[in-house]
């Protein structure tokens, strides 16, 4: 078992991408270990197929230096925060024992990314309850509940309660996105365009991450949203 530092939880691939690959290379660099946990194949998706998604998962993995990728294969659209998908998760947070979850938008354009969002939420508290026992591979998994769950900004704006910089890493960020190349802009794909995969689309993306970027005087940022109040012991720290 791989224990990971953050685990990143994803309603679809690309979703980590697109709201948080920056804060995920930064990290990396850092030396902690990151992984992504993407609770559907994206099938309902109006390009690419699961075949493709999955490949462009793995080269997006590369890109960003992943410890771990799994995909649950939960049901693109049709999946609840329900006992089954809950115990699911429970599985794999305490297979890979984070200390931080990041995870989907509390509220989006798309109903899985706050679907996901309070799944991951609930798995995450259910995790550390020592009576819910899970099993896997076999055996009996201890309980494990992370420190801290974090929500990135997705497609509709949300006040963030912190900004993380993630100017260093905005080209690794690109080509971790541009990794899901059967889903944004190509002017000579034969598929029908989406939401996506509108020529502004990965502009757009670019003006969020400088928006953000300029609530704390740098040139790009990813926002997220807390559960519970931040604290910290040195002002300093605070930028």
């Amino acid at each position: 078992m791989t224990k990971l530092d953050i685990l990143v939880i994803a309603a679809h691939p690309d979703d980590a991408e697109l709201g948080c690959s920056g804060t995920i290379a930064a990290h990396v660099a850092k030396g902690f270990k990151v992984g992504i946990v993407d609770l559907t194949q994206g099938e309902m998706g109006t390009r690419g197929t699961p075949e493709i998604r999955l490949q462009e998962s793995n080269e997006a993995s590369k890109i960003l230096g992943l410890s771990a990728r799994e995909n649950l294969g939960f049901k693109d659209v049709f999946f609840i925060d329900e006992e089954k998908h809950q115990i699911d998760l429970v599985k794999i947070i305490r297979k890979y024992q984070p200390e931080i979850v990041l995870a989907n938008a509390i509220t989006d354009r798309h109903p899985d990314h706050g679907k996901g969002s309070a799944l991951a939420t609930n798995a995450c508290f259910m995790s550390g309850l020592r009576r819910l026992e899970t099993i896997l591979d076999g055996k009996v998994q201890e309980a494990w509940r992370p420190k801290y769950v974090y929500h990135y900004i997705q497609n509709n704006y949300i006040e963030p309660d912190f900004v993380f910089d993630i100017t260093p890493y905005w080209d690794i960020k690109i080509k971790s996105i541009l990794a899901f190349k059967s889903q944004f802009h190509d002017p000579n794909s034969e598929e029908p365009q989406s939401f996506i995969s509108s020529p502004d689309f990965l502009p757009f993306i670019e003006a969020r991450a400088r928006e953000f970027g300029h609530k704390i005087h740098s040139t790009f940022g990813e926002g997220f949203t807390v559960e519970r109040v931040i604290g910290s012991d040195n002002l300093f720290d605070l930028k």
